[in-house]
């Protein structure tokens, strides 16, 4: 069936509105910017565009997009649910995806983004409304449930109560499979800190291939809530912060704590290590200048990393090209990054060596 949209629509952090706008400008120059609220946008598409359903846009900021139909109007949810099945028009469909535009940015004042209520409410408005019932299971209007990939999704966003906006995608990737790219991830009462949120996500994002028993360094590893999430998946951990560990993660079995700076830390502490991990307080190039030091050294060969990128100021953003490519040029071929749900002002950048290629021991001189 040829895609007749005409417009994109973007959910994204709340704040993030012009990296996305930036982002799209350089990557899609043909898109025309349309309209906005926080956290969510649309562009107009050019004419005889031909994009697929799960063409992949490539943006950083973007938590979910996909074509848009327009938006739909009302107080009732039962009547705004047979319209927005007019407007759908009859389209396969196998999955639907209903989500709230964030409210505010991530942590400000306890605010998370999740499926909240309202929207679990409006999937069961759509699901009663649905003119396909009996091929539709009841699991397709679950946004706690992820789509399959190459699913039909309808996506529904509400912009506001009274105000929703209709579209579609074809789920291919992690995120695009679940409703509005938001993994159904809740704090466990264990954890000492929101960082474990950020490192379960970025995990299941990123899909490294760390296998159980796997060595881990985290740089910047205090309090300990990313530790937990790594140790929660069976790996060893080597935790390097000057600051102190929390003490339900410092009695782990598997966790080694070297209370010193990275800078501090002698390189044949990373021997064994194959995986690094690093969220710093500071800004890219001196997290970059950290990392570089360790895996391009010659006795250290680290195969995958998750890296945290601070970007203290939005104009940052412009800089995450260049930390691509510096991330390329030590050997590691397979580079993704995104702004995750869980995120603040920050950014994941996950990279891959793809075959590995562990550097060869050292050769000490006869004497």
């Amino acid at each position: 069936m040829p895609n007749p949209a005409e417009f994109l629509f973007v959910t994204c952090q709340v704040g993030a509105e012009p990296a996305v706008k930036k982002e799209l400008a350089r990557l899609w120059p043909d898109l025309r910017f349309a309209y906005s609220r926080p956290g969510f946008l649309t562009f107009k598409l050019p004419a005889g565009h031909g994009l697929p359903g799960d063409f992949d846009l490539g943006a950083v900021f973007a938590r979910a997009y996909g074509f848009s139909l327009g938006k739909v109007l009302g107080e009732d949810p039962g009547a705004m649910a047979e319209q927005v099945w007019r407007v759908w028009g009859g389209r396969p469909v196998d999955r639907v995806h209903v989500w709230q535009r964030d409210t505010a940015a991530p942590g400000d004042h306890g605010f998370e983004p999740s499926i909240t209520p309202l929207a679990l409410e409006t999937a069961a408005a759509l699901a009663a409304a649905c003119p396909e019932k009996g091929r539709l299971a009841a699991a397709a209007f679950d946004p706690r449930q992820p789509a399959r990939i190459g699913d039909a999704v309808l996506d529904c966003v509400i912009v506001r109560p009274g105000e929703w906006w209709v579209g579609h995608h074809r789920a291919r990737s992690v995120l695009s499979r679940w409703a509005g790219g938001i993994m159904p991830l809740e704090l466990p009462p264990e954890a000492v800190s929101r960082a474990w949120l950020k490192m379960e996500e970025a995990l299941r994002w990123s899909q490294l291939p760390i296998p159980a028993g796997a060595r881990c360094a985290e740089i910047g590893s205090a309090p300990g809530g990313a530790t937990q999430a790594l140790l929660a998946r069976g790996f060893h951990v080597l935790g390097i912060d000057p600051a102190a560990m929390a003490p339900a993660v410092l009695s782990h079995p598997r966790f080694t704590h070297i209370r010193r700076r990275a800078a501090q830390v002698r390189r044949r502490e990373f021997r064994s290590v194959r995986w690094l991990m690093a969220d710093m307080n500071v800004a890219p190039n001196y997290t970059l200048d950290a990392v570089e030091d360790i895996v391009t050294h010659r006795e250290v060969s680290i195969r995958g990393m998750l890296l945290t990128l601070k970007l203290f100021e939005w104009q940052l953003a412009d800089q995450l090209p260049e930390c691509v490519q510096r991330v390329r040029s030590w050997g590691f071929n397979h580079v993704q990054v995104r702004q995750l749900a869980s995120h603040r002002q920050e950014v994941c950048l996950a990279a891959l060596q793809k075959p590995f290629r562990r550097k060869p021991p050292l050769r000490r001189p006869r004497t």
